[in-house]
């Protein structure tokens, strides 16, 4: 988990946007985007099992909006004091197996129609 955990958390649970600054692989760098946060936890398509950062990039292509990075791959992060509608993903949230979500924070998100690039 990265320092700011707790305020991830409570950026999903309030709706509030997110200033996050990662490291790219595809891009061999950082890059800052305004992000809202979707969940924590692992991909239900990963083989790894790995708990990754969920997150809904304003910025990207059309069809690719879903963001998940691993916690070594954020440098920081910001919670902001922009709100965000869930009702603006379209059902796009991401396939991951963990409780802690924008949607439901008591239960499991089972989407498989979220593209889940990993930068």
């Amino acid at each position: 988990m990265i320092p700011k955990h707790p305020q991830f958390l409570e950026a999903i649970n309030d709706k509030k946007k997110i200033s996050v600054r990662f490291y790219s692989q595809p891009d061999s760098g950082v890059l800052d985007r305004v992000c809202a946060p979707l969940a924590y936890g692992p991909g239900a398509d990963a083989k790894d099992g790995l708990n990754r950062y969920w997150l809904w990039d304003y910025a990207s292509d059309p069809g690719l909006h879903t963001l998940s990075l691993l916690p070594q791959q954020i440098v920081d992060l910001q919670v902001l004091g922009e709100g965000f509608d869930p009702a603006e993903f379209a059902g796009e949230l991401p396939p991951t197996k963990v409780a802690q979500t924008v949607d439901s924070p008591s239960t499991v998100v089972s989407s498989s129609a979220a593209a889940t690039p990993t930068h």
